[in-house]
């Protein structure tokens, strides 16, 4: 059994607890479930944002603990305060050391459209994304089936949430569906955790056309960024290349004066 399945069969455990303690009825009882959402593929697109979606993350699988200093509050408002198209917040626990309280504390606190970033493989976690104040869900295509997609992309749409579809091979676009509202090319295989951001450059003609495109893991500097972007991402999610700095604000800032640097003197 590969790491992703390990992931998804431990989810799958979290679940059926999560389902007896909490039932649907109480989920849509939440603060936030008649709140409208932020279009995350409209801050995306928006000229006066960078395009970068920050992502908070703790740790991972491969790279062990990223930074299990910093402070969500701190670390959301800071990329949120100097540009940031949106934030992306990790709540898988075991291997990720998230929380769902993480991104509770980052909604309330911010005023950028919020991605949850799990591994979502059950209908519950829409609805349950949308009680704790995310904007937008990631869906894994090499997760689920198509169907599968289309089932949770459906409910999504219908309580106000976007959807990113991230895949990591050509064949895997043809999970996409009317439902989805990005497309977003994850450059790191999730069973083997290795990273290549020549993959985005190899898939970016391949995407359909409509769907906001994002690049997403390994992008490390501002040229890279520049390159993904000559070919056709709208959108970039970063997160290690923040948060393995000490002060993770600090580096986004960093990153950010240098792109426009470069931007100004091309």
């Amino acid at each position: 059994m590969n790491l992703l399945d390990q992931i998804a069969a431990n989810k799958q455990k979290e679940l059926a607890e999560i389902k007896k303690r909490v039932p649907l009825r109480d989920l849509e009882k939440s603060q936030y479930f008649s709140r409208t959402g932020i279009s995350l593929s409209g801050n995306i697109l928006n000229p006066g944002k960078t395009g970068i979606i920050a992502e908070f993350k703790r740790r991972s699988p491969s790279k062990g603990i990223i930074n299990s200093e910093a402070r969500i509050e701190e670390v959301t408002t800071g990329y949120s305060r100097l540009g940031a198209s949106g934030l992306s917040v990790l709540t898988e626990k075991k291997f990720f050391g998230g929380d769902v309280n993480d991104l509770c504390i980052a909604r309330k606190l911010n005023s950028i459209p919020i991605l949850r970033k799990d591994f979502i493989v059950d209908e519950y976690q829409v609805i349950e994304s949308k009680s704790i104040g995310a904007d937008a869900i990631l869906l894994i295509a090499s997760l689920l089936s198509e169907s599968s997609i289309l089932k949770m992309a459906t409910v999504a749409r219908s309580v106000g949430l976007q959807v990113v579809l991230e895949v990591h091979n050509e064949d895997e676009l043809g999970k996409l569906n009317e439902f989805i509202d990005i497309t977003g090319v994850n450059n790191r295989d999730l069973r083997t955790f290795n990273v290549d951001t020549g993959l985005s450059l190899k898939l970016a003609e391949k995407i359909p056309s409509g769907f906001v495109k994002i690049s997403e893991s390994g992008i490390s500097s501002s040229t890279t960024l520049k390159i993904l972007k000559q070919a056709g991402y709208d959108g970039f999610l970063i997160g290690e290349r923040f948060m393995h700095s000490g002060d993770p604000v600090n580096s986004f800032s960093g990153f950010i004066n240098t792109l426009r640097k470069e931007y100004a003197e091309d």
